[in-house]
């Protein structure tokens, strides 16, 4: 009979992989969106309104978000998973973190989509 360990982080090579995707996506984005702003040089409102405005930026940053929002959620739940025992207390700071996450995600579309 095989007994499950609850605690720790034993998710492995699926986890691993999440965190060099969504870290390689957010060095991506940054860089480009360096690159962005040296060429645009935004310096009002309206020239960051006009940044945002493109579909393609607001999906490029949302993706970006998205990658933030995973990565974090990885991280902190191994973090919990490491260092916090008790399984219900464990529990609980797991559902308060992907609920806060879940939350920043709907937060980051209602920004972005409402840049006119």
């Amino acid at each position: 009979m095989v007994k499950r360990v609850v605690v720790g982080a034993h998710y492995g090579l699926r986890d691993w992989l999440v965190q060099r995707v969504t870290a390689a996506l957010m060095a991506v984005y940054t860089l480009l969106f360096v690159l962005i702003l040296a060429g645009a040089r935004p310096t009002n409102y309206a020239a960051w309104t006009a940044l945002f405005n493109g579909q393609a930026m607001k999906l490029a940053t949302f993706l970006f978000l998205v990658s933030l929002f995973l990565h974090a959620w990885v991280g902190m739940r191994d973090i919990l998973m490491d260092y916090v025992k008790p399984l219900s207390l464990r529990l609980t700071l797991e559902v308060v973190v992907a609920a806060l996450l879940v939350a920043w995600a709907g937060w980051a579309i209602q920004i972005l989509w409402s840049v006119r």
